[in-house]
């Protein structure tokens, strides 16, 4: 069937600010999916709250909404504008959650609204527990024995009934919120507590646990005419019991027997078809028991997911993209394969290459928070790594992870306790895959390994090979190893890092400039999924090390954008708004854009954004290779967070141009002691301050410049390490603590100006000229990280005065740093004084929301001034804010219920949204400035 030609508008539902469970793969598949609508002419309008994504941009919709998600939002949107269809599956559980409340409000009826690509009875059915069992018992399909309870009585009963071990999973939640598994009979009631309390319609399913079991996951896709295609095959290297968001997972899927998959293809088509009739994504997660292949069905998502993100950037087949069209009425075998650009999009893509997805968790931000992995997701981010085999990608995987691992061990960073060992083999948290590794070092067997962790046999054997690897390198020197063994280290994903650590006494130079000579180089494949049946022509590319390379450099002038790796806190989805608007504006100057990132849940590695993606670790080894390749005009590092920043300093030993302010200046900046001593020579005042080598050296500092003080180490983002103190005893456990988690680091102690107000400015500078982007003033005062802090634009209550004093000392620390680009400055203001606390060049967490609010691409004039393309005076810049605009930001302290829920100078926050309000009598404004020393902590 052709398209619907009665859809001339639709509304995308985005999924909000970023939290644990849900984060930016939503802002991936809205983004898609408004592009391909846009594509059919259709007028595309998006609600959403978040303003760091590139997905409430201008590039991406005709209309954007920055408003919060609620059915109130839903209803201003229609009664403003005529909107045909609603496309509820490209924002997570918050979309479909909002779309069902609409519904049963009958607010798509009353405006004539039609819901597209889901069917609202097939969100019922799938997310209602016990409807979702019964579903599955009448059309066949296998499911664990379990009951529902509304009540505690009735939990108890199931309980009682099912026997233990148990799972408790809350209805209509994501990410697990609420849901975990009882071991025995004293911890069921204040579980079945929380998971009542979670669920949003006080039901649980209480559930036999199959702890142990596999798991997998099957990406499928249908049309009106019940074509049924399944994209990927996903499994999870760690066993049931872990959250999917914090399993390493793995595609395709590598130990599943052929007659196992064709049963579980079988059974997730049918799933799909039984649960309504619509057209678009589905994601199925099955379970198998290791025994005798038995397969249970743990839930369906009518919806595109996190791992849907996985799935399109593993195969490169775009599935918010193609669901889209889908929805508009479109059948697969009418739409073109992106791959190929010849044949029909109803084809199964044919991986020749591994994919491994690894979590990366941020359990440092959360002290006192219980680490161990379960049915709760608790990571903040992940990276997705491409090679030949399943080592190749999970050592890259371990590289772009930006753990300060050089790979998968190898580094001098092994556990050398063996029960320490045994105890996170048994009890899972964010290092057991290294110290899987550490067991196999210190001989433990292969069999009391596979017990203590149930991860099946066959990955167990490709690490422990790595290990006898390991053990045969070590009987050569770098000038002796046989070219061939030296190959087969770098096809098992060794760095040039890891074999210096394992030799000694030589470098990673010293091993990257011998296997250099040797004729050992990195080629690049694209990423072809037809198996090369048909001619790719994706320009999406990874490395290995074979005999063809598949990238062919052009001749035309390049610019390489770098990009910000895994989300974590502190450096988010806000970078990659950066980064995208890099890469088109790079494009409009004339140059090929070429993409560096290994994170799949961004727009940035999107294969169509750049002109050439290379889904790589941003780890120097990757990115040095990528440079000899392709021979660029420079580098851009200013629009990756502190992941690109770090790159600078070797691409300056190396030779190679920065685009922008050069390594110099942001060193300068970043060096907390230097820069404080520039801010002396410009006359600008800034809290007292030392820097310290030792405890003994702080000692002396902090009591020169008075307590209260702020301890910090040198070079961090997100305000890693930094806290407050206010006595010797304090000071000294603050300093050993640095010393001890970022050995060789400097450490800086200010006098903290306590009660003191807070803003920052961010700006442009080209070199000559400086153009304020904007001014926000903080809530909370001074000692909240800026991040966790409710900021207002424009300021609300600084003085002309002082305002003119921010603004004077931007343009002085911009010229003096000779910035050319973007600046970032943090100011405490304390009895009309304004200091300044920290510069920054480059972007920062806040342009994306300053050109949101004022309708200004800020991030796109940047980039042109940094390539010199233009001058500032070439832009005619229009602020389009009436009243003011709120960053609030979003915590998922509900995932972490035993921590400390304070705020102080590290930040903790996992998102943001945006609230304009039309002055300062707006009811949340006053709420929000009468709390604001509340949660301020040391």
């Amino acid at each position: 069937m052709p398209k619907n030609t009665s859809i001339r508008s639709v509304l995308i539902i985005g999924s909000g600010p970023i939290i644990i469970g849900q984060a930016c793969e939503f802002d991936y598949s809205g983004s898609q999916a408004a592009l391909s609508l846009k594509e059919e002419g259709i007028e595309v309008s998006i609600i959403n709250s978040n303003p760091a994504t590139i997905m409430t941009d201008k590039v991406i919709a005709d209309h954007v909404y920055l408003l919060p998600l609620t059915v109130d939002s839903i209803e201003k949107i229609l009664q403003e504008r005529q909107i045909d269809a609603v496309l509820p599956t490209m924002g997570g559980q918050t979309a479909l959650n909002l779309c069902i409340e609409a519904s049963n409000r009958g607010i798509w009826e009353k405006y004539g609204v039609q819901v597209i690509g889901v069917d609202v009875a097939a969100i019922e059915k799938t997310e209602n527990r016990e409807a979702f069992r019964q579903l599955m018992i009448e059309i066949g399909v296998g499911v664990a024995k379990s009951k529902i309870a509304n009540s505690f009585l009735e939990g108890k009963e199931a309980a009682q009934q099912i026997g233990f071990p148990l799972v408790i999973r809350p209805s209509y939640t994501l990410g697990g919120t609420g849901g975990g598994f009882v071991h025995k009979k004293e911890d069921f009631e204040a579980a079945l507590s929380r998971g009542l309390q979670a669920s949003p319609t006080h039901e649980v399913l209480v559930e036999q646990a199959v702890l142990g079991w596999k798991e997998y996951e099957l990406e499928l896709l249908r049309d009106n005419k019940d074509n049924v295609i399944i994209i990927c095959s996903i499994e999870n290297f760690d066993p049931m019991g872990i959250h999917t968001g914090d399993s390493i997972t793995v595609a395709p899927a590598m130990t599943l027997s052929d007659t196992c998959y064709q049963e579980m293809r079988n059974q997730a088509i049918k799933m799909m078809r039984a649960i309504g009739n619509f057209a678009g994504g589905c994601n199925v997660q099955f379970s198998v028991n290791p025994e005798n292949e038995d397969i249970i069905a743990i839930e369906i998502n009518p919806r595109v997911s996190r791992s849907s993100a996985l799935a399109s950037k593993a195969t490169g087949y775009p599935i918010a993209k193609i669901a889209a069209k889908l929805a508009i009425g479109y059948n697969l075998d009418e739409l073109e394969n992106q791959i190929t650009k010849t044949t029909s999009a109803y084809f199964e893509p044919t991986l020749d290459y591994v994919i491994v997805k690894s979590p990366r968790w941020n359990f440092a931000k959360f002290k006192g928070a219980n680490r161990e992995l379960g049915l709760q997701m608790k990571s903040v981010g992940e990276v997705m790594a491409i090679g030949r085999t399943f080592i190749e990608a999970l050592q890259k995987a371990c590289q772009s992870l930006e753990t300060n691992r050089l790979g998968l061990g190898a580094d001098g960073r092994q556990l050398r306790n063996l029960e320490e060992i045994m105890h996170s083999l048994e009890h899972p948290s964010s290092g057991r895959l290294f110290h899987i590794k550490d067991a196999f070092e210190m001989g433990v067997p292969l069999e009391s390994i596979r017990k203590a962790t149930h991860i099946d046999k066959w990955f167990l054997v490709q690490i422990q090979e790595l290990v006898e690897l390991e053990t045969e390198l070590k009987r050569y020197s770098l000038s002796n190893i046989p070219k061939d063994f030296f190959l087969t280290l770098k096809q098992k994903g060794f760095s040039d890092g890891q074999i210096a650590w394992l030799l000694g006494n030589v470098s990673e130079d010293d091993v990257y400039n011998r296997r250099r000579e040797l004729g050992i180089k990195r080629v690049y494949k694209m990423v072809d999924t037809c198996a090369a049946e048909f001619q790719a022509a994706t320009p999406y590319y990874y490395s290995t090390f074979e005999e063809e390379n598949e990238s062919i450099p052009s001749d035309k002038k390049k610019i390489i954008v770098l990009g910000s790796g895994p989300n974590r806190i502190g450096q988010g989805i806000e970078f990659d708004y950066s980064c995208v608007h890099g890469l088109l504006a790079s494009k409009e100057a004339g140059y090929e854009a070429i993409m560096v990132n290994c994170n799949p849940e961004t727009v940035s590695t999107d294969f169509n954004m750049a002109d050439k993606l290379y889904f790589e670790p941003v780890f120097w080894e990757h990115v040095r290779e990528i440079i000899d390749l392709e021979k660029p005009e420079g580098i851009i590092v200013q629009l990756g967070g502190q992941t690109a920043l770090k790159m600078a300093e070797k691409l300056k030993e190396t030779g190679i141009r920065i685009i922008g302010t050069s390594f110099e200046d942001m060193d300068l900046a970043e060096d907390r002691g230097r820069f404080s001593d520039l801010l002396k020579d410009l006359d600008i005042p800034y809290p007292k301050y030392g820097v310290a080598e030792n405890a003994e050296e702080a000692l002396k500092v902090a009591n020169e410049v008075g307590y209260p003080v702020l301890v910090r180490p040198s070079y961090v983002l997100g305000g890693q390490g930094m806290s407050i103190v206010i006595n010797d005893e304090e000071l000294e456990k603050a300093v050993i603590k640095i010393m001890k988690n970022m050995p060789g680091n400097r450490v800086l102690i200010d006098h903290f100006l306590d009660r003191a107000e807070e803003a920052e400015s961010d700006s442009i500078c080209d070199g000559e000229e400086v153009h304020i982007i904007g001014m926000m003033e903080h809530i909370e005062p001074a000692g909240i990280h800026s991040g966790d802090s409710s900021a207002v634009l424009p300021p609300f209550s600084l003085s002309t005065a002082v305002q003119e004093k921010m603004d004077e000392y931007s343009r002085k620390i911009a010229k003096a740093l000779n910035v050319k680009g973007l600046l970032n400055i943090q100011f405490a203001i304390k009895d009309g004084k304004v200091y300044v606390i920290e510069a920054n060049p480059r972007a920062s967490r806040t342009v994306p929301f300053i050109a949101k609010a004022y309708d200004v691409p800020y991030i796109n004039i940047a980039t042109k001034v940094m390539l010199g393309k233009n001058k500032l005076s070439d832009f005619k810049i229009e602020r389009k804010l009436e009243g003011y605009a709120i960053k609030e930001p979003v915590f998922s302290f509900d995932k972490f219920p035993d921590v400390d829920k304070q705020l102080g100078p590290e930040m903790r926050s996992t998102g943001e949204a945006i609230r304009f309000i039309k002055d300062l009598d707006d009811p949340y404004f006053r709420h929000l400035y009468a709390e604001k020393s509340m949660y301020l902590s040391k």
